[in-house]
């Protein structure tokens, strides 16, 4: 008799014990944001992703509601691997929240073990959709990809293109190139875009693979260069004269996706927030306008269109990682 009621009382302080487990989270989240959140960017600061960062967390404070404060944190190093295992391995309680990046965010998996993929985190949405570009300089003859293509075979090796490093977005944009025109050319890699610009500027490279909102940039600098093509799946909007490298021939799409995700096990009334507050920020038009002053192109996924592109993604580049690993010998 004395162990059923033992039994009994177990079950009823466990039954206890979980609702009230139940009712602290959900307290939790109804209060949601209580005190800062940390917002992590896997690079430094002044690039790209930094400046959306601290451009957009006004506005993700506001719709986020209450006294929610947004504060913005450099991890960089390792091409974003820093930062991203960070936020792996971060609470799941809403208060770390970081940008991912493709395709380093992709390609660091499948070039050597992490502890973190794209699965390790709870996607909150795309933000940023910057398509990769070729640009040359403005007195160079060659003007269009298909003249890119023609030099390059009659001259395999020849043509130089500027990156940003080894197995980065524009090392990759060449190699896809290399794929599907049948030709061959010389990489030449660099420590960010701002030597890229240099050194196509000099005539010390023939391409430039730069992505659209820095030649954008660099153009209205007064870098003379022209863009030759862009990867996007449509042209951009800034760039309704440059057509895309699939109008052109050479069917492949290459972008750096910048979005926002969160630790895997958010609870679900936390992310519906932040969720919202992402979607909100996008709309708002006073948004917009900054983002196209900063030639930052705006895409936004929801957390299941987001998933399927990087689903795809991960599938190409270890497809390309089997045929030609793109690590310096």
């Amino acid at each position: 008799m004395q162990k059923h009621n033992k039994r009994g009382t177990l079950r009823a302080l466990a039954a206890l014990l979980a609702g009230a487990a139940l009712f602290s989270g959900g307290a939790q989240a109804a209060g949601y944001p209580e005190h800062p959140i940390n917002l992590l960017v896997s690079y430094g600061p002044g690039g790209g992703t930094d400046l959306v960062a601290r451009m957009m967390a006004p506005y993700l404070q506001k719709y986020l509601g209450g006294d929610a404060r947004i504060v913005v944190l450099n991890r960089p190093g390792a091409g974003g691997a820093i930062g991203f295992s960070e936020l792996a391995r971060a609470q799941p309680d809403g208060y770390t929240i970081g940008f991912i990046n493709t395709p380093n965010l992709l390609t660091i998996p499948i070039e050597r073990k992490t502890s973190f993929t794209w699965r390790s985190f709870d996607l909150l949405g795309n933000l940023i959709d910057d398509p990769g570009a070729f640009s040359v300089r403005n007195d160079n003859p060659i003007k269009t990809l298909a003249d890119l293509s023609a030099y390059a075979k009659k001259n395999p090796g020849k043509v130089t293109v500027g990156t940003t490093g080894t197995g980065s977005d524009d090392h990759l944009a060449m190699l896809r190139f290399e794929r599907v025109s049948g030709s061959m050319l010389s990489h030449i890699p660099y420590k960010g875009a701002g030597e890229v610009r240099g050194a196509l500027a000099s005539g010390e490279i023939t391409i430039g693979a730069i992505n659209v909102g820095e030649a954008l940039q660099y153009q209205k600098g007064g870098t003379p260069l022209r863009m030759l093509g862009q990867m996007g799946k449509t042209r951009s909007a800034a760039l309704p004269d440059v057509p895309t490298f699939k109008e052109q021939g050479f069917d492949f799409e290459l972008a750096s996706l910048r979005g926002l995700a969160a630790p895997k096990g958010l609870p679900d009334e936390v992310r519906a927030k932040l969720v919202a507050a992402l979607k909100r920020t996008v709309d708002d038009p006073e948004f917009q306008a900054k983002a196209r002053d900063m030639f930052a192109p705006l895409r936004y996924l929801a957390p299941p269109e987001y998933a399927k592109e990087l689903a795809a993604g991960e599938a190409e580049f270890q497809a390309l990682w089997k045929e030609a690993p793109w690590l310096d010998k």
